[in-house]
């Protein structure tokens, strides 16, 4: 062999490492082919787990900007959802007086006789019909800097007092923008709106009550935080009106009650 056959080392080792990097590894292939499969299971995993957790809704809403829109849709949410528990509380009635059973029909009249004391019976009769309302934009707008607007806005506390005051008067039924109010009923300011039973509610606030008309006006008068609301309504910082109206309808309540248990008052 002549001299110009040999290979230096320095060749020898390039040579090895260039064959090493073309030539596939071994088991490279059976993982390509075993890890593919695996990476798509578990991808279709990960998409069934957010469709099921986002319920046909965005996992990432974009903000709101419309919110009357966005009150609107609650709102409608809502009812649907109210509407859906009135018909399950009707298909439970029906199936529960199929039921034979002396415990079951006795429970059921003790609940029958309860039922207009709770306010899921309508009322009607002569009663007041009372309207709180925020003060005029103009009213506001002519008032200094540093005046506090709150001053100027019907808050929960005063429709509260005015709801309690007629309960007081002897009112069998009483209504905020004629929703019932019963026991559970939360009176919530969020913003510009009073929440009822979950839906938000703009100004003025009507509330009307069914009772004789002097008894509840004595009551609505005679009331010390009413009184303060309506110094304020001699300021013109918000708004009153009280009328005696001879037939005021309080429709039931059509919500979910939420309690599981309840021991009425003597």
């Amino acid at each position: 062999m002549t001299s110009g056959s040999h290979e230096r080392p320095e060749d020898h080792a390039r040579r090895r490492w260039s064959d090493r990097l073309r030539r596939p590894r071994a088991g490279a292939g059976l993982a390509w082919r075993i890890g593919t499969p695996v990476m798509v299971v578990l991808s279709g995993t990960l998409f069934v787990a957010s469709a099921q957790n986002s319920d046909g809704t965005d996992l990432r809403p974009g903000r709101y900007t419309d919110l009357a829109s966005l009150v609107e849709a609650e709102a409608e949410q809502y009812d649907a959802l109210r509407q859906r528990a009135a018909d399950l509380d009707d298909e439970v009635d029906r199936l529960a007086g199929s039921v034979s059973n002396a415990g079951v029909t006795k429970a059921r009249r003790q609940a029958d006789a309860l039922r207009d004391m709770g306010g899921l019976e309508p009322r009607r009769g002569p009663g007041v019909r009372i309207v709180l309302s925020d003060a005029p934009p103009e009213v506001v707008d002519a008032q200094p800097p540093d005046a506090d607007v709150n001053e100027f806005v019907v808050h929960q506390q005063d429709i509260q007092a005015v709801v309690n005051a007629l309960w007081r008067g002897g009112a069998t039924a009483v209504t905020i923008a004629g929703q019932r109010i019963i026991t559970t009923t939360g009176i919530k300011c969020e913003g510009n709106a009073v929440t009822l039973h979950g839906v938000p509610y703009p100004q003025p606030y009507v509330i009307e009550a069914v009772g004789d008309p002097g008894s509840l006006q004595a009551s609505v008068g005679g009331d010390d935080y009413v009184a303060a609301y309506l110094d304020a309504v001699g300021r013109g910082a918000v708004g009153w009106d009280l009328a005696v109206e001879e037939e005021v309808v309080a429709p039931a309540y059509d919500g979910v009650l939420t309690m599981s248990y309840a021991q009425p008052l003597d």
